[in-house]
């Protein structure tokens, strides 16, 4: 969710409705922004937002918050929330997109002054870090602060969830604390095509031998896209019942991070530096806590990141390493390099790759040489600088 902040709700009067963020902005306090100067004219609201979301409003949505009615079920979430809240919010224009986050380019990310994340998964965070990143702005090595567009990034899970504020080029990023998320697990092709278990089993299953000889919507997977995975959660739930496996469930997330968005929009208080946690299984438990940026971050250092492997590894150890790697968790990485003044592509995902048995010096390897890789949890390329060791 994307949000342009920092401007006045108009047309609706203090009294009232909108009293209580006088409170906030009218009067200074122990924990207020050090610029903060209280005033009837400082920023009280958001405007202008613009949503994007890929969902489709299913029943088991409505129970969970009050933007849907029965009546919606089958219409895109976005469009929904941005008709109730523009009926409801006097001055408000929100602006909604039912599409995918990597349906944009720069040039539509550059014009919000925040954005905000409650995404369902890593891929998708880690693409709107790298985003946010590549649009920032250096003179000399130094980096503009007028190119900076902070990053509100929030999730739950069940009685857990997190809460997090990031300035691209100057705190820790998504990237930098990858070790956080739990890697991706691979299984075994035996234990998914015969001998399943759990329903995660079921789930690859269908992910991986089923629809590609289906092929039900005429193409490849879309994870983003609602169809796709319903078709794909109900063959899953086909295959679990078969097994009797129980626990094949559609799960969606969510994430609340308003109070920290209405802190930097308004300067009135000093944002959370930067990581917040909380459990409430028995009460309620909160720790807060500073995430430090990585110095070889591969979103935001800035410098080819080093490769350490002998002249003997095979492209496949090398394959490996960057889907599997806590810091580097890629998920489909397609490398390319340069070879004798061309561009030589070494290994796609989707082909027939027979390369991945070759050693680096039997692909025309050498060391120091510069792979080029590009995944789709980040919209830029990342360099590495191939190292070799004895």
């Amino acid at each position: 969710m994307a949000v342009d902040g920092g401007h006045r709700i108009s047309g609706c009067s203090w009294d009232g409705r909108w009293n209580h963020v006088r409170k906030f902005l009218e009067r200074p306090g122990p924990f207020t922004h050090p610029d903060f100067e209280p005033s009837p004219e400082a920023l009280s609201g958001f405007r202008l937002i613009d949503v994007v979301d890929m969902d489709i409003i299913d029943v088991s949505n409505l129970n969970r918050q009050f933007l849907f009615r029965s009546n919606d079920v089958g219409r895109p979430k976005a469009e929904v929330a941005a008709e109730f809240i523009n009926s409801r919010i006097p001055g408000c224009k929100v602006l909604p997109h039912f599409k995918k986050i990597q349906d944009f380019d720069d040039s539509f990310y550059r014009q919000f002054h925040i954005i905000v994340c409650g995404l369902d998964s890593i891929i998708a965070r880690r693409w709107m870090n790298g985003m946010l990143i590549s649009i920032l702005s250096y003179d000399e090595g130094v980096l503009d602060p007028s190119s900076i567009i902070p990053l509100i990034d929030g999730g739950t899970e069940g009685f857990k969830g997190n809460a997090r504020v990031i300035l691209p080029g100057m705190t820790a990023c998504i990237d930098c604390t990858l070790e956080l998320y739990p890697p991706q697990i691979n299984f075994p092709m035996c234990t998914i095509a015969s001998m399943p278990r759990l329903p995660e089993h079921c789930i690859e299953y269908v992910r991986i031998l089923q629809w590609p000889k289906e092929t039900p919507f005429g193409g490849s997977l879309d994870g983003d896209n609602p169809e796709h995975i319903q078709w794909v959660f109900e063959r899953a739930q086909e295959r679990a019942a078969e097994f009797s496996i129980p626990g094949v469930t559609y799960r969606l997330t969510q994430a609340a991070c308003a109070t920290e968005v209405f802190k930097i929009a308004t300067s009135a208080y000093i944002p959370l530096n930067n990581y917040l946690v909380f459990n409430d299984v028995d009460g309620l438990y909160t720790h807060a806590f500073e995430a430090e940026r990585k110095e070889n971050c591969t979103a935001c250092s800035q410098v080819p990141q080093d490769l350490q492997f002998p002249p003997s590894a095979k492209l496949q150890e090398i394959l490996e390493y960057l889907t599997e790697n806590s810091s580097l968790q890629m998920k489909s990485p397609a490398i390319t390099t340069v070879l004798e003044g061309k561009n030589k592509t070494l290994y796609l995902q989707h082909n027939v790759e027979e390369s991945v048995s070759f050693s680096a010096t039997e692909l025309g390897l050498s060391d120091g040489q510069e792979l080029a890789v590009a995944d789709v949890t980040t919209p830029q390329t990342v360099l590495f600088k191939l190292n070799f060791t004895a």
